[in-house]
Protein backbone atom coordinates (compact mmCIF):
# COMPACT_ATOMS: atom_id res chain seq x y z
CA UNK A 1 0.00 0.00 0.00
CA UNK A 2 1.49 3.30 -0.76
CA UNK A 3 2.22 5.87 1.70
CA UNK A 4 0.33 8.65 2.21
CA UNK A 5 1.68 11.83 1.14
CA UNK A 6 2.39 13.92 4.28
CA UNK A 7 0.60 17.13 3.84
CA UNK A 8 2.48 20.96 4.53
CA UNK A 9 0.93 23.11 7.41
CA UNK A 10 0.79 26.54 6.26
CA UNK A 11 -0.41 29.90 7.40
CA UNK A 12 -1.60 32.99 5.59
CA UNK A 13 -2.60 36.51 6.98
CA UNK A 14 -3.48 34.03 10.11
CA UNK A 15 -5.29 31.51 8.28
CA UNK A 16 -4.12 27.70 8.23
CA UNK A 17 -4.21 25.44 5.27
CA UNK A 18 -2.62 22.15 4.53
CA UNK A 19 -1.33 21.83 1.14
CA UNK A 20 0.81 19.24 -0.77
CA UNK A 21 4.12 19.82 -0.90
CA UNK A 22 5.23 21.70 -4.35
CA UNK A 23 2.29 23.67 -4.11
CA UNK A 24 2.88 27.62 -4.32
CA UNK A 25 1.82 30.18 -1.89
CA UNK A 26 -0.50 31.83 -4.41
CA UNK A 27 -2.23 28.39 -4.81
CA UNK A 28 -2.07 27.58 -1.17
CA UNK A 29 -3.94 31.00 -0.88
CA UNK A 30 -6.08 29.88 -3.55
CA UNK A 31 -7.16 27.23 -1.43
CA UNK A 32 -8.56 29.53 0.97
CA UNK A 33 -9.80 31.49 -1.07
CA UNK A 34 -11.34 35.50 -0.25
CA UNK A 35 -9.03 38.65 -0.18
CA UNK A 36 -6.01 36.85 1.34
CA UNK A 37 -5.30 35.75 -2.61
CA UNK A 38 -2.55 37.93 -4.15
CA UNK A 39 -2.98 39.41 -7.58
CA UNK A 40 -1.27 37.72 -10.51
CA UNK A 41 -1.29 39.31 -13.94
CA UNK A 42 1.17 36.94 -15.73
CA UNK A 43 0.80 34.09 -13.63
CA UNK A 44 -1.65 31.39 -15.31
CA UNK A 45 -2.38 28.16 -13.52
CA UNK A 46 -3.14 26.22 -16.87
CA UNK A 47 0.43 27.56 -18.69
CA UNK A 48 3.88 26.16 -17.94
CA UNK A 49 6.39 28.55 -17.52
CA UNK A 50 4.16 31.14 -16.56
CA UNK A 51 4.57 33.45 -13.74
CA UNK A 52 7.73 35.15 -11.92
CA UNK A 53 7.30 38.52 -14.25
CA UNK A 54 4.55 40.97 -13.40
CA UNK A 55 5.89 40.70 -9.10
CA UNK A 56 1.55 41.90 -8.39
CA UNK A 57 1.88 38.86 -5.92
CA UNK A 58 4.81 39.59 -4.36
CA UNK A 59 4.25 38.43 0.21
CA UNK A 60 6.19 38.42 2.95
CA UNK A 61 7.22 35.21 4.40
CA UNK A 62 7.89 36.02 8.07
CA UNK A 63 8.83 32.24 8.86
CA UNK A 64 10.36 29.53 6.40
CA UNK A 65 9.48 26.56 8.46
CA UNK A 66 9.33 24.72 11.50
CA UNK A 67 12.99 23.63 10.69
CA UNK A 68 14.00 26.99 9.74
CA UNK A 69 12.18 29.50 11.36
CA UNK A 70 13.93 32.54 9.69
CA UNK A 71 12.15 34.78 7.80
CA UNK A 72 12.99 35.33 4.20
CA UNK A 73 14.70 38.39 3.76
CA UNK A 74 13.12 40.47 0.99
CA UNK A 75 9.19 39.63 -0.29
CA UNK A 76 8.92 37.04 -2.83
CA UNK A 77 7.08 35.96 -5.73
CA UNK A 78 3.93 33.89 -4.41
CA UNK A 79 3.61 32.59 -8.09
CA UNK A 80 7.09 30.83 -8.32
CA UNK A 81 7.83 30.05 -4.27
CA UNK A 82 6.93 26.98 -3.18
CA UNK A 83 5.30 26.37 0.29
CA UNK A 84 7.90 24.48 3.86
CA UNK A 85 6.16 23.05 6.67
CA UNK A 86 5.15 25.15 8.90
CA UNK A 87 5.70 28.56 6.92
CA UNK A 88 3.69 32.02 7.67
CA UNK A 89 3.08 34.31 5.11
CA UNK A 90 1.28 37.66 5.53
CA UNK A 91 -0.23 39.48 2.54
CA UNK A 92 -2.69 42.02 2.75
CA UNK A 93 -1.87 42.08 6.74
CA UNK A 94 1.88 43.51 5.79
CA UNK A 95 2.04 46.78 5.60
CA UNK A 96 5.26 46.45 3.53
CA UNK A 97 3.29 44.04 1.26
CA UNK A 98 0.92 46.77 -0.08
CA UNK A 99 3.63 49.58 -0.36
CA UNK A 100 5.48 47.12 -2.30
CA UNK A 101 2.29 46.62 -4.35
CA UNK A 102 1.73 50.02 -5.20
CA UNK A 103 4.83 50.42 -6.57
CA UNK A 104 4.76 47.39 -9.04
CA UNK A 105 1.06 49.06 -10.06
CA UNK A 106 3.01 52.19 -10.60
CA UNK A 107 5.88 50.81 -12.42
CA UNK A 108 2.86 49.00 -14.58
CA UNK A 109 1.51 52.25 -15.15
CA UNK A 110 4.53 53.38 -16.67
CA UNK A 111 3.45 53.07 -20.19
CA UNK A 112 0.04 52.08 -19.99
CA UNK A 113 -2.20 54.60 -22.08
CA UNK A 114 -4.92 55.66 -19.96
CA UNK A 115 -7.42 54.97 -22.16
CA UNK A 116 -10.27 52.69 -20.55
CA UNK A 117 -13.09 55.01 -21.90
CA UNK A 118 -11.95 53.65 -25.38
CA UNK A 119 -10.56 50.34 -24.66
CA UNK A 120 -12.75 46.90 -24.86
CA UNK A 121 -11.21 45.74 -22.18
CA UNK A 122 -12.79 48.14 -20.06
CA UNK A 123 -14.96 46.16 -17.05
CA UNK A 124 -12.92 43.13 -17.08
CA UNK A 125 -8.98 44.19 -17.38
CA UNK A 126 -7.51 43.17 -14.37
CA UNK A 127 -5.15 46.33 -14.13
CA UNK A 128 -7.65 48.89 -14.23
CA UNK A 129 -8.94 46.68 -10.67
CA UNK A 130 -5.07 46.64 -9.65
CA UNK A 131 -5.08 50.40 -10.33
CA UNK A 132 -8.30 51.59 -8.05
CA UNK A 133 -6.86 49.00 -5.47
CA UNK A 134 -3.37 49.80 -5.25
CA UNK A 135 -2.37 52.97 -7.73
CA UNK A 136 -1.18 56.42 -6.68
CA UNK A 137 -2.94 59.23 -7.14
CA UNK A 138 -0.86 60.54 -9.89
CA UNK A 139 2.72 59.37 -11.75
CA UNK A 140 5.87 60.57 -10.31
CA UNK A 141 6.99 59.48 -13.62
CA UNK A 142 8.36 62.96 -16.22
CA UNK A 143 9.58 60.60 -19.43
CA UNK A 144 7.74 60.47 -22.65
CA UNK A 145 5.95 57.25 -22.56
CA UNK A 146 6.81 54.78 -25.16
CA UNK A 147 4.40 54.45 -27.94
CA UNK A 148 3.61 51.87 -30.99
CA UNK A 149 1.61 51.63 -33.67
CA UNK A 150 -1.57 49.26 -34.02
CA UNK A 151 -0.65 45.80 -35.77
CA UNK A 152 -2.66 43.18 -37.44
CA UNK A 153 -2.07 39.88 -36.44
CA UNK A 154 -4.40 38.06 -38.95
CA UNK A 155 -7.94 39.06 -39.79
CA UNK A 156 -9.67 38.78 -36.21
CA UNK A 157 -6.60 40.04 -33.77
CA UNK A 158 -5.40 43.52 -33.14
CA UNK A 159 -2.14 43.97 -30.81
CA UNK A 160 -1.63 47.47 -29.07
CA UNK A 161 1.67 46.89 -28.02
CA UNK A 162 1.34 50.22 -26.31
CA UNK A 163 -0.87 48.95 -23.74
CA UNK A 164 0.88 45.84 -22.97
CA UNK A 165 2.64 44.63 -19.89
CA UNK A 166 4.91 41.95 -21.06
CA UNK A 167 3.38 39.04 -19.01
CA UNK A 168 4.53 36.73 -21.72
CA UNK A 169 0.73 34.79 -21.36
CA UNK A 170 -0.28 35.29 -25.13
CA UNK A 171 3.35 33.78 -26.01
CA UNK A 172 2.65 30.61 -23.40
CA UNK A 173 -0.42 30.42 -25.19
CA UNK A 174 0.31 30.24 -28.47
CA UNK A 175 3.28 28.00 -27.79
CA UNK A 176 1.30 25.18 -25.60
CA UNK A 177 -2.57 25.41 -26.51
CA UNK A 178 -2.31 27.08 -30.05
CA UNK A 179 1.13 24.66 -31.00
CA UNK A 180 2.39 27.17 -33.56
CA UNK A 181 3.86 30.14 -31.93
CA UNK A 182 4.77 32.74 -34.30
CA UNK A 183 5.07 35.54 -32.23
CA UNK A 184 7.18 36.08 -29.02
CA UNK A 185 9.06 39.45 -27.16
CA UNK A 186 11.44 41.09 -29.31
CA UNK A 187 14.17 43.15 -27.78
CA UNK A 188 15.45 44.11 -24.49
CA UNK A 189 14.56 46.67 -21.80
CA UNK A 190 12.78 49.58 -22.68
CA UNK A 191 12.39 48.39 -26.21
CA UNK A 192 10.75 45.04 -25.59
CA UNK A 193 8.13 43.96 -27.05
CA UNK A 194 5.21 41.43 -28.29
CA UNK A 195 5.53 41.18 -31.94
CA UNK A 196 6.05 38.49 -34.92
CA UNK A 197 8.83 37.63 -36.87
CA UNK A 198 8.77 39.83 -40.12
CA UNK A 199 5.03 40.62 -39.98
CA UNK A 200 3.93 37.05 -40.11
CA UNK A 201 0.60 36.30 -39.04
CA UNK A 202 -0.79 34.22 -36.19
CA UNK A 203 -2.24 31.16 -38.12
CA UNK A 204 -3.83 28.43 -35.69
CA UNK A 205 -7.01 27.37 -35.06
CA UNK A 206 -6.28 27.98 -31.40
CA UNK A 207 -4.81 31.35 -31.40
CA UNK A 208 -8.05 32.75 -30.43
CA UNK A 209 -7.16 32.37 -27.09
CA UNK A 210 -4.79 34.86 -26.73
CA UNK A 211 -7.15 37.36 -26.49
CA UNK A 212 -8.81 35.71 -23.77
CA UNK A 213 -5.50 35.10 -21.55
CA UNK A 214 -4.11 38.66 -21.87
CA UNK A 215 -5.45 40.58 -18.68
CA UNK A 216 -4.82 44.39 -20.07
CA UNK A 217 -6.45 45.41 -23.17
CA UNK A 218 -3.24 44.73 -25.81
CA UNK A 219 -5.06 41.86 -27.71
CA UNK A 220 -8.43 42.57 -28.87
CA UNK A 221 -10.94 40.71 -30.84
CA UNK A 222 -11.35 43.27 -33.87
CA UNK A 223 -15.09 41.22 -34.71
CA UNK A 224 -16.23 42.87 -31.37
CA UNK A 225 -13.66 45.89 -31.16
CA UNK A 226 -16.02 49.17 -30.31
CA UNK A 227 -19.44 47.49 -30.72
CA UNK A 228 -20.42 47.35 -27.09
CA UNK A 229 -19.57 47.69 -23.31
CA UNK A 230 -19.27 44.52 -21.43
CA UNK A 231 -21.58 45.30 -19.14
CA UNK A 232 -24.61 46.37 -21.07
CA UNK A 233 -24.40 42.49 -22.59
CA UNK A 234 -25.46 39.32 -20.70
CA UNK A 235 -23.17 36.75 -20.81
CA UNK A 236 -24.88 33.16 -20.84
CA UNK A 237 -23.30 29.44 -20.91
CA UNK A 238 -23.61 27.99 -24.48
CA UNK A 239 -22.78 25.46 -25.96
CA UNK A 240 -22.59 23.12 -29.11
CA UNK A 241 -20.86 20.13 -31.05
CA UNK A 242 -17.58 21.28 -32.32
CA UNK A 243 -16.50 19.59 -35.31
CA UNK A 244 -12.59 20.07 -33.33
CA UNK A 245 -11.86 17.15 -31.45
CA UNK A 246 -9.39 19.79 -29.06
CA UNK A 247 -12.17 21.76 -28.62
CA UNK A 248 -14.69 21.54 -25.49
CA UNK A 249 -17.30 23.82 -27.41
CA UNK A 250 -18.65 24.88 -24.19
CA UNK A 251 -18.14 28.97 -23.95
CA UNK A 252 -19.76 32.05 -22.74
CA UNK A 253 -22.01 34.36 -25.16
CA UNK A 254 -22.46 37.97 -24.51
CA UNK A 255 -25.42 38.87 -25.81
CA UNK A 256 -27.96 42.22 -26.28
CA UNK A 257 -31.29 40.47 -26.81
CA UNK A 258 -31.15 38.07 -29.35
CA UNK A 259 -28.22 39.35 -30.70
CA UNK A 260 -24.56 37.30 -30.05
CA UNK A 261 -21.92 40.17 -29.73
CA UNK A 262 -19.07 38.18 -28.52
CA UNK A 263 -17.85 34.86 -27.79
CA UNK A 264 -15.44 33.60 -25.33
CA UNK A 265 -14.30 30.25 -22.95
CA UNK A 266 -15.53 29.93 -19.91
CA UNK A 267 -13.18 31.58 -17.02
CA UNK A 268 -12.88 31.04 -13.13
CA UNK A 269 -13.39 33.36 -10.40
CA UNK A 270 -9.33 33.82 -10.94
CA UNK A 271 -10.32 35.12 -14.16
CA UNK A 272 -8.70 32.07 -16.28
CA UNK A 273 -9.79 29.83 -18.71
CA UNK A 274 -11.79 27.06 -17.61
CA UNK A 275 -11.38 25.10 -21.62
CA UNK A 276 -9.45 26.45 -24.04
CA UNK A 277 -12.15 26.35 -27.34
CA UNK A 278 -10.92 27.25 -31.07
CA UNK A 279 -11.36 29.82 -33.33
CA UNK A 280 -14.46 28.44 -35.83
CA UNK A 281 -16.69 29.09 -32.35
CA UNK A 282 -15.18 32.22 -31.12
CA UNK A 283 -15.10 34.23 -34.37
CA UNK A 284 -17.76 32.18 -37.05
CA UNK A 285 -20.57 31.17 -34.49
CA UNK A 286 -22.40 34.67 -33.99
CA UNK A 287 -25.87 33.56 -33.87
CA UNK A 288 -27.56 32.36 -31.02
CA UNK A 289 -29.34 29.32 -33.30
CA UNK A 290 -25.77 27.98 -33.62
CA UNK A 291 -26.40 27.57 -29.52
CA UNK A 292 -27.84 25.74 -27.48
CA UNK A 293 -28.14 27.76 -24.27
CA UNK A 294 -28.12 26.77 -20.69
CA UNK A 295 -28.85 29.76 -19.02
CA UNK A 296 -27.12 32.91 -17.05
CA UNK A 297 -23.26 33.16 -16.44
CA UNK A 298 -22.33 33.95 -12.75
CA UNK A 299 -19.35 36.38 -12.87
CA UNK A 300 -17.25 35.16 -9.54
CA UNK A 301 -15.38 38.40 -9.36
CA UNK A 302 -16.20 41.31 -8.22
CA UNK A 303 -17.20 43.06 -11.81
CA UNK A 304 -19.40 46.08 -13.22
CA UNK A 305 -20.49 42.82 -15.96
CA UNK A 306 -22.21 41.20 -12.64
CA UNK A 307 -24.51 44.38 -11.84
CA UNK A 308 -27.77 44.37 -12.35
CA UNK A 309 -28.03 41.44 -14.62
CA UNK A 310 -29.43 38.43 -12.95
CA UNK A 311 -31.01 37.99 -9.51
CA UNK A 312 -31.64 34.13 -10.40
CA UNK A 313 -32.71 31.90 -13.38
CA UNK A 314 -36.24 31.21 -11.31
CA UNK A 315 -39.11 33.07 -13.54
CA UNK A 316 -40.24 35.76 -11.16
CA UNK A 317 -43.29 35.44 -9.03
CA UNK A 318 -46.44 36.87 -10.37
CA UNK A 319 -47.89 39.08 -7.76
CA UNK A 320 -51.28 39.96 -9.94
CA UNK A 321 -53.04 36.65 -9.01
CA UNK A 322 -52.35 37.66 -5.42
CA UNK A 323 -53.92 41.25 -5.80
CA UNK A 324 -57.10 39.28 -7.54
CA UNK A 325 -57.60 36.86 -4.66
CA UNK A 326 -56.37 33.71 -6.47
CA UNK A 327 -58.39 34.42 -9.52
CA UNK A 328 -56.98 34.21 -12.82
CA UNK A 329 -56.51 37.20 -14.75
CA UNK A 330 -57.82 37.07 -18.15
CA UNK A 331 -55.93 37.76 -21.27
CA UNK A 332 -56.14 41.74 -22.46
CA UNK A 333 -55.86 40.10 -26.35
CA UNK A 334 -58.99 37.88 -25.53
CA UNK A 335 -61.28 40.23 -23.64
CA UNK A 336 -63.74 39.99 -26.54
CA UNK A 337 -64.55 36.54 -25.37
CA UNK A 338 -65.48 37.26 -22.23
CA UNK A 339 -67.63 40.47 -23.22
CA UNK A 340 -69.09 39.46 -26.50
CA UNK A 341 -68.34 43.21 -27.23
CA UNK A 342 -67.57 43.52 -30.99
CA UNK A 343 -68.49 40.27 -31.74
CA UNK A 344 -68.46 40.04 -35.74
CA UNK A 345 -72.49 37.97 -36.76
CA UNK A 346 -70.96 36.80 -39.69
CA UNK A 347 -67.31 35.51 -41.65
CA UNK A 348 -66.06 39.34 -42.16
CA UNK A 349 -64.18 37.44 -45.05
CA UNK A 350 -67.63 37.38 -46.47
CA UNK A 351 -68.72 40.74 -46.05
CA UNK A 352 -68.16 42.83 -50.16
CA UNK A 353 -66.54 45.41 -49.31
CA UNK A 354 -65.46 47.38 -45.64
CA UNK A 355 -66.86 46.05 -42.28
CA UNK A 356 -70.11 48.37 -41.76
CA UNK A 357 -71.00 48.78 -37.64
CA UNK A 358 -74.43 46.79 -38.13
CA UNK A 359 -71.55 43.82 -39.23
CA UNK A 360 -71.11 43.88 -35.28
CA UNK A 361 -72.93 43.07 -32.31
CA UNK A 362 -73.58 46.48 -30.33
Amino acid sequence: MAEEQKLFKVKIDGITVEVAPGTTILNAARQIGGDIVPPAMCYYSKLQGSGGKCRTCLVKVSKGSEADPRPMPKLVASCRTTVMDGMEVANITSPEVLEARKGVVEFLLLNHPLDCPVCDQAGECHLQDLGYEHGAEATRYEFKRRTFDKVDLGDKIQLHMTRCILCYRCVFTADQVAGNREHGVLGRGEHAEISTYLSKNLSSPFIGNVIDVCPVGALTDKTFRFKNRVWFLKPVNAHRDCDNPKCCGKTVLWMRGDEVFRVTARKDKYGEVEDFICDTCRFDKKEAKDWVIEGPRKIERQSVISANHYVGVNKPKDTLVEVLDGRQPKLLMDIHSISQVNRPNIDLSQIEGPAHSDDFNK
